[in-house]
């Protein structure tokens, strides 16, 4: 009976604090969650700033910001970013393969049940389409 009595109470514990965590857009709201590149020239980094602003009661903690392939580096916030402060994560994208690209990063902040999820965009091109791309953006339009 004592068992029962305290599995049970142990259960409703657990209940009660599933239920308080909140998604990670109620405790950071980040001024745009999508960003596109544009036309980008192949195996040429490039670089966004996805600014946020800590909008709990809190401090709050970037757990993780997990990227969707190797060619995306995310870079989080490192300790705790106060209550009402800006940050940003930061997004590296260096492409080794020509074309149309639509990434993700996955960003968990400790105490939300749920994740944010940003998206970069955009198009590779060769060096020569890059060119190309260059040259005609210059010329006056007849």
């Amino acid at each position: 009976m004592k068992k029962a009595v305290l599995f049970l109470s142990a259960f409703i514990v657990s209940l009660s604090l599933f239920a308080q965590q909140k998604d990670a857009s109620e405790l950071i709201k980040f001024s745009t969650l999508t960003y596109d590149f544009g036309k980008i020239k192949q195996s040429v980094p490039v670089n966004h700033d996805f600014t946020f602003t800590n909008v709990s009661s809190g401090p709050i903690v970037i757990e993780t910001a997990v990227a969707s392939c190797g060619c995306t580096t995310p870079v989080k916030p490192e300790g705790a970013v106060p209550k009402g402060k800006d940050d940003k994560i930061n997004a590296g994208f260096n492409a080794a393969n020509a074309g149309p690209f639509n990434k993700t990063i996955t960003v968990s902040v400790m105490g939300a049940s749920t994740p944010i999820v940003l998206r970069i965009t955009g198009e590779v091109l060769t060096a020569d389409a890059y060119a190309k791309y260059q040259d005609d953006k210059g010329k006056p339009k007849s």
